[in-house]
């Protein structure tokens, strides 16, 4: 946590801007700590590090100008994959499998993936390579940044205007945020008794190949 108030100190809105558009659309963001950062973030402007109005803006922009880079990385790769030969690893019905999916789940998933650690910035290239309409990505791409990139500083920022030495319980804070955004994707997922064998599958495969 402190290792965080250091980095945002020292590099300020670019650094945050740069870290939360790469978390939203490049793979090598998926590592990022995005909701920690954008608490914390929120946290040290209420103790005049940063001003809340500007990190909110830049925050927001950031998330969906990652997301939709994240988009068209892959609506631009996922043809170029899939028209491989069949292998272990590439099937050509997946982009299909994509497109339907996107179709059928694509609004609820471009905004509960925000809320996701590491599936946020997977969500925007999966939507691209299924060629998910652009406007229709566009509006809940919107939809979730605004929520996530203004909400989760705006939460920082309260929490440290409102309780005295609350530098004090920033980890816990930040703990319970982090298990509180997954918590209702993972019930979603867990009470779908399709997604929850695919999910069984998929766990038993990676410890399988461990």
């Amino acid at each position: 946590m402190f290792d965080l108030i250091f980095l945002i100190k020292t590099f300020g809105y670019l650094g945050l801007f740069s870290v939360i558009f790469a978390e939203s659309g490049l793979f090598i963001g998926f590592f990022f700590p995005g909701d920690s950062l954008l608490f914390t973030a929120g946290f040290l402007a209420s103790q005049g590090v940063l001003h809340i109005g500007v990190l909110m803006a830049l925050m927001v922009a950031a998330a969906i100008a990652g997301d939709s880079f994240g988009y068209a990385f892959g609506r631009k790769i996922g043809p170029l994959i899939f028209t491989r030969e069949d292998s272990f690893f590439f099937h050509k019905d997946n982009l299909e499998r994509a497109r339907v999916f996107y179709e059928t789940y694509g609004k609820k998933t471009i905004i509960l993936a925000r809320f996701m650690p590491g599936v946020r910035t997977f969500a925007p290239i999966l939507a691209g390579v299924g060629t998910m309409e652009y406007g229709t990505f566009l509006s809940f791409n919107a939809i979730g940044g605004l929520v996530w990139g203004a909400g989760l500083p705006w939460l920082g920022y309260y929490l440290g205007s409102s309780i005295p030495n609350i530098d004090r319980y920033l980890i816990p804070i930040v703990l319970a945020i982090i298990v509180l955004s997954i918590a209702p994707t993972a019930v979603h997922i867990l009470r779908d008794p399709g997604h929850r064998e695919r999910l069984f599958k998929f766990l038993k495969s990676k410890v399988f190949f461990s």
